[in-house]
């Protein structure tokens, strides 16, 4: 209980404006129960409700905001300015990391493996973008995160739907290229690659979607992932270098595929992973001994390290 003293007073940020406003809350939730049992004076700060100004009351910040206003750079800025200890992946980090397109910059310019891709119009053709990607490819707004917006198009009849649906969330829509194979995703923390899970969505969902990612009860997630020792230290070793190259730091995740062919490619970066009872990162962290309680101080106490100036 004492050694919980250090901390101070910590806000737990929560909720939100994005489009994942709900898994936010839920997630927050979590954290703050966490953290209260573990001795921490912590409170739900929900910047939809709340001025930020009011932030200068703590002393730290939990940052379990998801997707826009929470993983972009923007409440990493406020709190950078306000001089405020915080969780996570720095303001230039969290950017990219929630831009789609500039993570794959990135990682080409890093030269490290991702699934081609082209930006497309409200007026694309779809002709054209199979004749760049081939069938079948998804289409993913650009800013969103937890499969929102997104569509996989299997057929040119599917692309305008999918297009309409992406163009919702987003004023910037990527297409895809498809990957056949096995996915999987790498949970980071305090510069380590956690091991590595496997995802195995139901057959009825085309891929591990939101209604899969938060609401069924029927994903399989393989601890052990199944990949031999050397194809896991590879594919960690990968989700590293990924991880740094874009900026992050403390905790995260990153998505990639393995191919029929035994290649891995990389998907995107989450920088604000989610914290609910159907999350990976705590499914990562208990399969090297971390209960709840003890992963979610582990992430709090990387903002003893905090110097500012974008972590």
């Amino acid at each position: 209980m004492s050694n919980a003293l250090k901390f101070g007073k910590v806000a737990v940020l929560l909720g939100g404006k994005s489009a994942e406003r709900e898994v936010s809350l839920d997630s927050g939730r979590a954290v703050l129960e966490a953290l209260i049992r573990s001795g921490v004076e912590a409170e739900a700060f929900d910047p939809q409700e709340r001025c930020v100004t009011e932030l200068v009351n703590y002393d730290r910040a939990f940052i379990v905001l998801h997707g826009r206003g929470g993983e972009d750079g923007q409440i990493q800025g406020v709190l950078e300015w306000l001089n405020i200890p915080y969780t996570g992946t720095g303001v230039q980090g969290s950017a990219i990391g929630m831009d789609k397109i500039k993570t794959k910059q990135v990682w080409q310019g890093s030269e490290l493996p991702t699934a081609p891709h082209r930006i497309v119009s409200k007026d694309a053709d779809a002709d054209e973008v199979i004749a760049s990607l081939g069938l079948p490819f998804i289409i993913k707004p650009v800013h969103e995160g937890s499969s929102i917006g997104m569509s996989k198009v299997e057929k040119p009849e599917d692309f305008a739907e999918a297009l309409a649906k992406a163009t919702e969330h987003d004023a910037v829509v990527m297409a895809e290229k498809w990957i056949n194979g096995r996915e999987f995703t790498i949970v980071l923390l305090n510069g380590q690659a956690l091991p590595v899970i496997r995802l195995e969505p139901p057959k009825d969902v085309a891929f591990y979607d939101y209604e899969a990612k938060y609401n069924r009860n029927d994903v399989q997630y393989g601890i052990p992932c199944g990949l031999s020792e050397a194809e896991e230290k590879t594919l960690q070793e990968l989700a590293l270098r990924a991880f740094q190259a874009v900026g992050c730091k403390g905790w995260g995740r990153i998505d990639a595929m393995q191919d029929e062919q035994g290649n891995f490619w990389l998907l995107e970066v989450n920088t604000v992973p989610g914290m609910t009872s159907h999350s990976l990162v705590p499914k990562a962290a208990k399969a090297v001994g971390y209960d709840f309680d003890q992963l979610c101080v582990t992430i709090l106490e990387q903002t003893l390290q905090y110097h500012g100036v974008d972590q």
